[in-house]
């Protein structure tokens, strides 16, 4: 869980840092016009914004940008710090030249979002020293790959030369990942001792075959000589192209990848343990701060614990519900096991057996798509793919996850699921996982987010844990009233996926609260879920390696939830859930009190 401060630019993946406590509404009265106001606001956001991005090569080409295309970004610990000082000097400089009360309502809740940001991320950079840069969840060893695989695009000899020179820019990010690395293990904070193997593997599949040794292309190898093969040059330019890019990876790249393997090597006899955030120094309050941080609300560890608690206990009885129905007559934790071992919830593990997986993935895309239009007033324009985990980053991604487009359109939405162990994937997880990452679950959201017209990028970009896994959990069940879960065995597996996160509630806080072993929330995890071990150990890791994250998908979909019941009590007849859905993602993400106070301006509206 890397802490690196920033305005929220998702790169990869669905959550930005979501920030601490919301600013009062602004109460007076907004002035009959307030465009230009409105307009110069947006403007003076969008610098700020623009001014942050100028400081992450990485941002600008994922933002479909060819500036600073040759360079990687900044992996210091001054990055992050630079980066909390600019964020400082906008909210004064906004607060000195602007007065909410000259803005239009959108253009103050700009405002007020920002303010919030600032405030939040200054109390998360209290706890800068205590983002593992290499965990379970990730390390640079195979995030820059992927970044470069998904988002260097190569569409002539400069753009080509740039990707050697950004292979090249791997020695120095490594130096600044290991300085960082040993700097916090000085402090007594290291990674727990689960992390160093996975990532020790994972780093060596990057640098397995040509050019690092025999067999076939390695991964970076084979994607640039696959990009570069596709230039209408010359081919002997190409073949100079590929072998300047093989001489970065042997040389400055491989490099990068020792000095890597050297502070693993040195930090790994300081791991003490796999346990939570309360082991770690002044343990409680970055544990704290990290729930405000993923909630957006004061909710203490203790509350969101009974909150994981009692929504286990409900999710089990709609769970027997559905067991009554296909028959099964044991207990709910035998047909846990049989689910988890009965061939027929499997696939082949084959190559056949993904590609199966894949397909009916895709399928389930398309027909959430189809009958969006009767839930939605407005849909992504952004297509969206279904791809799976490259095989040599498959031992430490998640089960699965969303990467948002490119705003210019050139690279599309993806939702990728990791196929590491069809024996570990179950059947009747599919459309529910393919509803929450792609349709209409994040893409809906993120894609949409980043096309809303009239807000300032920090919004259209931005996140909140809280908001977007929440949003993509409650779509989980939304897509039964749009049809999906017609057998009662995918149903069950929504149920599995909404139990997922209801355990998370209960090991995130039994974690890194109340001392809970890995082994303990393992084994809590087993006895309320079906899913496969391999999926289980791996989600425990991952709570293990960010504190508090996995808790905002519940709290999130809860306060979504209860937001639309309250909307169809006050309006009945009026309600519509098409205008529901518009007033939740209309205005990007926000933290859970902005949303409420969407919700209720609506129905007021609506009423009156």
């Amino acid at each position: 869980m890397t802490l690196r401060l920033a305005l929220p630019l998702l790169l990869a993946g669905v959550a930005a840092p979501a920030l601490l406590s919301a600013a009062p509404p602004q109460t007076a009265p907004v002035v009959a016009d307030t465009k230009a106001e409105d307009a110069r606001l947006n403007a003076f956001l969008d610098a700020a914004f623009d001014a942050n991005v100028a400081l992450s090569p990485e941002s600008q080409t994922a933002l479909g940008l060819k500036t600073n295309y040759d360079k990687l970004d900044d992996y210091s610990r001054a990055s992050g710090a630079k980066r909390m000082a600019m964020a400082e000097a906008t909210l004064k400089a906004m607060r000195a030249q602007f007065d909410p009360a000259k803005l239009g309502p959108q253009a103050r809740l700009s405002y007020r979002l920002f303010e919030t940001q600032v405030e939040r991320s200054r109390r998360q950079f209290a706890f800068r020293d205590y983002g593992f840069p290499v965990s379970t969840n990730g390390s640079p060893a195979g995030q820059i790959p992927v970044f470069l695989i998904n988002n260097h695009r190569v569409a002539n000899v400069a753009d080509a030369r740039a990707y050697i020179a950004r292979i090249g820019e791997v020695e120095r990010v490594m130096r600044e990942v290991a300085a960082t690395m040993r700097d916090q293990a000085a402090k007594g904070i290291v990674p727990p001792k689960m992390v160093f193997k996975p990532a020790r593997e994972d780093a060596r599949a990057v640098i397995t075959g040509a050019p690092f040794g025999p067999g076939e292309d390695s991964t970076l190898l084979a994607d640039f000589r696959k990009k570069v093969s596709a230039l209408d040059i010359p081919d002997a330019e190409k073949a100079k192209l590929i072998a300047d890019a093989s001489a970065a990876l042997t040389g400055p790249f491989r490099r990068g990848f020792d000095t890597l393997f050297a502070v693993l090597d040195a930090i790994e006899p300081k791991a003490k343990g796999n346990d939570g955030a309360w082991s770690l120094p002044n343990g409680d309050a970055f544990y704290a701060a990290r729930l405000a941080q993923n909630t957006t609300t004061d909710l203490t560890a203790d509350q969101i614990h009974q909150i994981g608690l009692d929504q286990v206990a409900a999710i089990r009885t709609e769970m027997e519900a559905v067991k009554a129905r296909v028959g099964y007559t044991g207990t709910l934790e035998s047909f846990f096991d049989a689910i988890r071992t009965d061939p027929k919830f499997k696939y082949p593990d084959t190559e056949a057996g993904r590609e199966a997986y894949l397909t009916e993935a895709r399928a389930v895309v398309d027909k959430m798509m189809a009958a969006a239009p009767r839930w939605f007033h407005r849909l992504p324009k952004a297509k969206l793919e279904v791809r799976a985990v490259e095989k040599w980053r498959e031992g430490t991604a998640a089960v699965a996850f969303y990467n948002r487009p490119a705003p210019d359109g050139s690279r599309p939405g993806i939702y990728y699921v990791n196929l590491a162990n069809m024996d570990q994937v179950q059947k009747i997880q599919l459309e529910g996982i393919a509803v929450h990452e792609g349709a209409p679950g994040h893409h809906f959201q993120i894609a949409r987010a980043q096309e809303l017209d009239g807000l300032p990028k920090f919004r259209r970009f931005g996140g909140y844990s809280v908001y977007s896994e929440g949003w993509g959990l409650y779509t989980e069940r939304l897509a039964k009233e749009m049809g999906a879960y017609a057998d009662p065995y995918a149903e069950f597996g929504m149920l599995s996926l909404q139990m997922w996160r209801a355990i998370r509630l209960v090991t995130d806080t039994g974690l890194h609260a109340k001392k809970w072993s890995r082994e303990q929330a393992i084994d809590y995890f087993k006895a309320n879920s079906s899913i496969s071990p391999a999926d289980i150990e791996r989600e425990v890791n991952r709570y293990i390696n960010n504190p508090g994250q996995a808790t905002s998908y519940m709290i999130g979909q809860l306060k979504i939830t209860e937001l639309r019941k309250r909307a169809q009590t006050a309006l009945g007849d009026r309600f519509d859930i098409r205008d529901f859905h518009e007033v939740v993602l209309r205005n990007g993400a926000v933290p859970l009190d902005v949303l409420e106070e969407e919700v209720d301006r609506y129905i007021a509206a609506k009423k009156g």
